[in-house]
C-alpha cells in the first residue's frame, strides 16, 4: 500500500483528509483511512466503484445501518473529477419536513418567520462537488418531487423566490430501507428511485465481513487514545464470534467502551460490554427469559451501542436518565435473584 501525501483539497473533505488522510490500494482508488476493506466481500465492492467514482451519475448506496455507507460515499467522491470541490452530507431524516426545503434548497429574506436573511442551500454550497443525501427514503413526497426536477432540469429554486438558477452537482444516496419495496408500497416516487438509480452499491453487514472485524477495532481503539493498543486472544476470538447486528457503529462503541475500562492497558474479555461476550449455551437458549431479565439485557445494549454514554442512552430508550440509573443499579440484584442456588 502506497501512502499518500495529506491531501490539501477544500471544504468537507478536506477537513477529512486532514484528520485521517487517504491512501491509495485497490488498483489505484483512493479512499479514507477510515475504511478498512481486508474482506473479499468489500474488495470487490471497491474495485466496481473505481470506474462509476469518474463519472457524474448518481448512485443510491443501500445497507444496514452502521455499516458505512457515508464512508463509501467520500470514497466515490474522492476518486472523482470532482474531488477538490465540495463533499457535503446532510441527513435527510434529521431534519423537520417544514425545514428540509430550506436547507437544501436555500431561502430568501421574508419567505417565513424567521428568514432575516437570505440563505444558500446545501445544494448551492456544494456547486461543483458533490451531495450525499443520506436516509433518503424518509423524504416527504413534496420534496421528492423538487429533487427531481433539480436532478432532470440542474436547476433550484430558493423558498420564497421566483427564479431558479442553474448548479452543478453530483447527488449521492444513501438508504437502510429498501427503496424498491419503498416505491412498490408508494412511499417513494417511482420516477425518481429510476432517476437516482443510475448505479447502486450495497455495503455488506460487517458479520459478512469476518476479515475487518479485527483490523477495525484495532484502528477504533488506536484513534481513541491515539496510542498503539493490544487486545488478548480471548477478547480477539469474542470479537469474532459476535454477530455485530449494529455493524461497524456498534463495533467502534463495543470498543470504545472496552478501551475505557482497559485504562491503557492490554483490552481483555471483561472490558468488553456484556453482550458482546455473553454466548449462550443451548440449555440457556432454551430458558424462556422473565420479562425484566428482558429489559435488563435490552438495556446494557443500548447503553454498548451508545459507547457507555447514559443521557445517550436514556434517549434512545425513551426513559429520563435518573430512571436510567436505577435500572442499572437494580442489575446486580437482578443477576443474584436469577443466580443458582447450591443446595449442597
Amino acid at each position: 500500500m502506497q501512502s499518500l501525501p495529506q491531501c490539501q483539497v477544500p471544504f468537507e473533505l478536506g477537513r477529512l483528509c486532514a484528520k485521517c488522510g487517504l491512501r491509495l490500494e485497490f488498483e489505484g482508488i483512493r479512499s479514507c483511512s477510515r475504511m478498512v476493506a481486508r474482506s473479499p466481500a468489500m474488495h470487490s465492492l471497491l474495485k466496481e466503484i473505481g470506474p462509476v467514482a469518474k463519472s457524474d451519475a448518481p448512485v443510491i448506496i443501500e445497507g444496514e445501518s452502521g455499516t458505512g455507507k457515508e464512508v463509501l460515499a467520500r470514497t466515490l467522491h474522492a476518486n472523482s473529477l470532482r474531488a477538490a470541490r465540495p463533499f457535503i452530507a446532510v441527513n435527510v431524516a434529521a431534519l423537520p419536513a417544514e425545514l428540509l426545503e430550506s436547507e437544501l434548497f436555500g431561502h430568501a429574506k421574508g419567505a417565513f418567520t424567521g428568514a432575516t436573511a437570505t440563505k444558500n442551500g446545501l445544494f448551492e454550497e456544494a456547486n461543483g462537488g458533490t451531495i450525499l443525501l443520506d436516509e433518503i427514503a424518509e423524504m416527504p413526497h413534496a420534496l421528492q418531487v423538487k429533487l427531481l426536477r433539480a436532478l432532470q432540469d440542474g436547476e433550484v429554486r430558493r423558498v420564497g423566490e421566483t427564479r431558479s438558477f442553474s448548479v452543478d452537482v453530483r447527488v449521492l444516496c444513501a438508504t437502510n430501507a429498501d427503496l424498491q419495496k419503498e416505491v412498490r408500497e408508494g412511499r417513494f416516487r417511482a420516477d425518481l428511485y429510476f432517476r437516482l438509480r443510475v448505479f447502486r452499491f450495497v455495503v455488506p453487514p460487517l458479520r459478512e465481513r469476518g476479515d475487518d472485524i479485527l483490523p477495525l477495532a484495532h484502528a477504533f481503539a488506536e484513534r481513541i487514545d491515539h496510542r498503539a493498543r493490544h487486545f488478548t486472544a480471548a477478547a480477539e476470538e469474542v470479537l469474532l464470534r459476535y454477530a455485530w447486528p449494529g455493524n461497524v457503529r456498534e463495533l467502534a462503541n463495543a470498543v470504545h467502551h472496552a478501551t475505557v475500562l482497559s485504562q491503557g492497558a492490554a483490552i481483555d474479555v471483561p472490558h468488553l460490554p456484556e453482550e458482546v461476550v455473553t454466548r449462550r449455551s443451548p440449555e440457556a437458549a432454551a430458558h424462556v427469559e422473565t420479562l425484566a431479565e428482558v429489559e435488563h439485557r435490552h438495556v446494557l445494549h443500548v447503553l454498548a451501542l451508545c459507547g457507555g454514554n447514559q443521557v445517550d442512552a436514556a434517549g434512545l430508550l425513551g426513559i429520563g436518565r435518573t430512571t436510567l440509573w436505577r435500572k442499572l443499579r437494580e442489575l446486580p440484584r437482578a443477576r443474584a435473584r436469577a443466580a443458582p442456588v447450591d443446595r449442597s
